[in-house]
């Protein structure tokens, strides 16, 4: 079984919603690292030297390969991506081995079959 690291930068108000939506179309599970921060195209307003951006969270998906895409787009559309600039982005990266999964792939091969 091949997997895909998925990692999303959400605003921090979206993350349980990326969460759920991403378990719904198939995740797993999820590692979620709190208030990151991050710079677009065009740099964050201030205020008498303060950010006003908001904080993200960086969620991580460890996700079977043939589901990757399904889920990714799931990300994107709650998480609003393409709707506004800044909202947060999600790509995903070849993972060549992984170990600890054992119980996850005895789940996810009736998923996958089911799928194919």
């Amino acid at each position: 079984m091949h997997f895909k690291l998925l990692i999303a930068l959400v605003e921090d108000e979206k993350t349980n919603a990326v969460l759920d939506a991403a378990r719904s179309a198939g995740a797993t599970g999820s590692t979620v690292i709190s208030q990151a921060r991050g710079e677009g195209v065009q740099k964050a307003k201030t205020f008498f030297g303060l950010d006003l951006e908001t904080q993200r969270d960086m969620l991580l998906f460890l996700v079977e390969e043939h589901m990757s895409r399904h889920i990714l787009e799931k990300i994107a559309e709650i998480g609003q991506f393409d709707e506004r600039p800044g909202t947060g982005i999600a790509f995903q990266i070849d993972v060549e081995d992984a170990v600890g999964v054992g119980h996850q792939i005895r789940e996810l091969t009736e998923a996958v079959e089911e799928q194919l």
